[in-house]
């Protein structure tokens, strides 16, 4: 039985394709259609999953929506006309999206995809508890979720026992800790929805001098974990913008503006809002204990790629076991979305987890790839032993892009669409930046790093480090064998790698570490700056092309070395202007 979910409309649409209760491929729309962040109908995204699954429309039982249209209408045109006339530019914005496609999601998929079958509704924090906790692997657990807002929630408390999930406690918009951070990710200058992770890798170098402005003004908290925002400094209730004139008259600094140098002030309030979100997230979490009496905690939502706050949470033993959902924003929730019509709707037992959440893209055989290689006239080599080749050439200081089988689901890459270069170098960090990913100097590295050996270097608790989910705090002598990946305050973003969940790139990290005895390598996703991560091997090579990559590597066999000849193709695959995110 097949069961399509669907996530669209608001940012990052995506398809999952559930299979007698198993997730078999799931896929961003953004990797398709070039577009970061794509919110549009994932077209492109469900029929390659279909065309994965070698199946068409016609065999799908079921289409799951991630979230209530109607309920999240209801509560726009209730902010709307509360604010009126203040929310009038808001109004002339959303009602025309709204009245084109979003209120008539049965009719857009009836139409798009040509479907007769069945469409179900989830609620929005239902899809995003129910991928977190249907792919955690545990048989009961709390589960929290924090986002910006859902159709009313943006806070969630809930609990899961076997196939059933059950909400316990809600917090409502406008108070909403996803915004409150996204508030400060716009007054410090950076994106909404996207710019979130650079205020999080910001903060290490400020001090919290703000925190108790923030406290005193900007929200205040209770006993059992609810909070409220003094919402007369935010406007994004009945405007375009997060904050308003009293909100930089707090402050008594203006927003910065995007790509203008980064005064320190910036810094500390990154810092500050960074230190005030943990302390705050730690309260739920301790709440959320009380009321579960659970070992056992998933985390999911948008808030949940705050993988510094998800250091706190382990650290703080509040819980035994924590998994962090590695796709917790809206596109895992088409994940959520298919679980839940298999548990909810069908009522079927629950499937025990057989594979990573993570790779379950798609996926470009050996002989296409060779194909589209020999069609381009592109001169490369074929070897079985690439990996111990490629291992020294990252030790030589060699960068390398690594496009291996199938795509990852998710913000991250994690070793099949990533580029990877040697972290003993401490300049490798500044290369990296500035002549390939083309970002701020300020944004660290993450480091892949042999599941066997990370115990040594970094101090683990009870978590999937599986997925950078989670920064570690680094354990002396790492500074000195990884310098390149070790941030600010001492930590770095992990992903373990083992054979049984990467066998080609154990295989790498263990050649590099066997050459080197440094047991880990650089570990960035293969896009520049306002790009998404490559899916196809066209992509692939345009980002090799027009980059300072030195190698890239396809299914760890077939290797393209940067040369005269190589420079000749960019006559045949010309650069994308990317938009800077």
């Amino acid at each position: 039985m097949y069961i399509l979910g669907i996530s669209a409309y608001y940012h990052d649409s995506s398809a999952a394709l559930l299979q007698d209760g198993r997730i078999i491929v799931a896929i961003q729309e953004e990797r398709l259609s070039r577009i970061k962040h794509d919110r549009s109908f994932p077209q492109l995204a469900i029929l390659k999953c279909l065309e994965t699954a070698g199946i068409s429309i016609a065999d799908i039982d079921l289409i799951v929506y991630y979230e209530k249209p109607f309920w999240k209408f209801e509560r726009i045109l209730d902010t709307v006309t509360y604010h009126i006339p203040f929310s009038f530019p808001q109004f002339s914005k959303a009602i025309p999206l709204w009245v084109k496609n979003r209120l008539w999601i049965s009719a857009e998929i009836k139409k798009k995809l040509k479907y007769k079958g069945k469409i179900l509704y989830a609620s929005h924090h239902e899809s995003h508890a129910a991928a977190a906790y249907y792919s955690s692997g545990m048989d009961n657990a709390a589960i929290l979720t924090l986002d910006g807002v859902g159709e009313y929630a943006t806070t969630t408390l809930s609990m899961a026992e076997g196939n059933k999930i059950t909400v316990l406690q809600e917090q409502n918009y406008p108070h909403s800790l996803g915004l409150l951070y996204s508030a400060f990710t716009q007054y410090c200058g950076f994106k909404v929805n996207s710019g979130e992770y650079k205020l999080m890798g910001l903060a290490p170098y400020g001090k919290p001098v703000h925190q108790q402005k923030i406290y005193d003004h900007l929200i205040q908290s209770y006993s059992d974990g609810s909070y409220r925002l003094n919402m007369k400094y935010f406007n994004y209730s009945e405007g375009l913008n997060m904050i308003n004139k009293k909100f930089i008259a707090l402050f008594g600094k203006p927003a910065r503006h995007p790509e203008s140098e980064m005064d320190p002030f910036y810094i500390d309030m990154a810092a500050s809002i960074q230190i005030v979100l943990e302390e705050l997230v730690l309260k739920l979490v301790e709440c959320t204990k009380s009321l579960t009496q659970k070992e056992n905690i998933v985390f999911t939502g948008g808030v949940a790629l705050n993988c510094k706050l998800n250091q706190k949470i382990v650290e703080s033993g509040i819980f035994k076991n924590q998994y962090f959902y590695p796709c917790p924003g809206d596109a895992g929730s088409a994940v959520g979305a298919a679980y839940l019509g298999w548990h909810g709707y069908l009522q079927k037992e629950k499937t025990p987890v057989v594979h990573s959440p993570v790779y379950i893209g798609n996926s470009f055989s050996s002989a296409i790839i060779l194909e589209q290689l020999d069609q381009l006239q592109i001169p490369y080599t074929v070897s079985e032993n690439t990996t111990a080749i490629i291992a020294e050439k990252l030790a030589a200081g060699r960068i390398i892009g690594w496009f291996n089988h199938r795509m990852e689901f998710g913000p991250r890459a994690l070793g099949n669409r990533s580029i990877l270069a040697d972290p003993r170098k401490p300049e490798m960090k500044d290369i990296l930046n500035e002549k390939i990913k083309l970002r701020e100097s300020f944004r660290p590295f993450a480091p892949i790093v042999l599941e066997g050996a990370a115990h040594e270097l970094f101090d683990l608790h009870p978590a999937n480090y599986d997925t950078m989910m989670v920064t570690a705090k680094a354990k002396p002598g790492a500074l000195d064998l990884m310098p390149a990946v070790i941030h600010q305050d001492g930590t770095a973003r992990i992903q373990l790698v083992s054979k049984e969940l990467n066998s080609k790139g154990f295989e790498l990290v263990e050649a590099f570490y066997q050459l080197t005895g440094c047991p880990a390598l650089i570990n960035t996703s293969f896009n520049i700056r306002g790009e998404p991560i490559v899916e196809s091997p066209i992509d692939a090579l345009r980002t090799f092309l027009y980059t300072d990559i030195d190698i890239l590597v396809f299914n760890a066999e077939i290797m393209l070395e940067k040369n005269a000849d190589t420079e000749k193709l960019k006559h045949i695959i010309k650069p994308v202007n990317y938009a800077a995110d």
